[in-house]
């Protein structure tokens, strides 16, 4: 069985981790305080674990960080050494610590960097990959619309780490596409302040994104 590592505690690792144990992988959340996960593991069943980070990293084969955006990089510098030749699925986005501003959520990147450009230039060694931060955390796993599935869009330096994580994603039920590079990243981590938008203002919060070929 193959064990998924998920560094955060919030909606978005809860999300995740039940889902990876639905598909039938071994899971692990990492937190500083694993008190705050005692009922998700009891719920999630017997392939669920939880420990620290460190524990975390250690027992994925893959790892998903699944933490804000300001917190990244301080915890990808404390596990870089853990992380060596894994896959890491980054789902994060670089939202600041600030306000809206008229329903549009704003980032401490520039326009010219991405947040995981600047992880992987941290962990070197790690095998980055973006994926799930343009959607919630309730259509991440097993997405559901009338005739359709929804596009996830991810990249990455390593098409070897890219091919999983898209296996997993079309496990997932959803339609791929692939970006290419860690460059990408810098319009794929965009695409959050998109989808924000419809929540700030109708507070509509179930909806995906689709790209449309003929």
């Amino acid at each position: 069985m193959e064990k998924i590592g998920i560094f955060g505690s919030g909606q978005v690792a809860r999300t995740l981790g039940t889902g990876f144990v639905r598909h039938g992988y071994a899971v692990m959340l990492g937190s500083r305080d694993t008190a705050k996960l005692v009922d998700w593991r009891a719920k999630a069943g017997e392939n669920a674990n939880v420990g620290s980070f460190e524990d975390a990293a250690a027992f994925g084969d893959c790892i998903v960080l699944a933490v804000k955006g300001t917190a990244a990089e301080g915890l990808v510098k404390a596990t870089s050494r853990a992380l060596k030749d894994k896959v890491v699925i980054d789902t994060t986005n670089p939202i600041a610590d600030v306000p809206p501003d008229h329903n549009v959520i704003r980032f401490f990147t520039s326009p010219d960097e991405s947040l995981m450009e600047r992880l992987q230039d941290i962990a070197p060694d790690a095998r980055f990959v973006k994926a799930f931060n343009s959607v919630g955390n309730l259509l991440m796993v097993d997405p559901s619309f009338p005739g359709t599935k929804p596009t996830m869009f991810i990249c990455g330096n390593d098409a070897s780490a890219r091919s999983k994580v898209g296996g997993i994603l079309a496990a997932f039920g959803w339609d791929v596409e692939d970006m290419g590079t860690a460059h990408a990243a810098r319009t794929i981590e965009n695409l959050c302040i998109l989808w924000c938008i419809p929540g700030f203002m109708n507070n509509s919060w179930t909806h995906a994104f689709k790209l449309l070929k003929r």
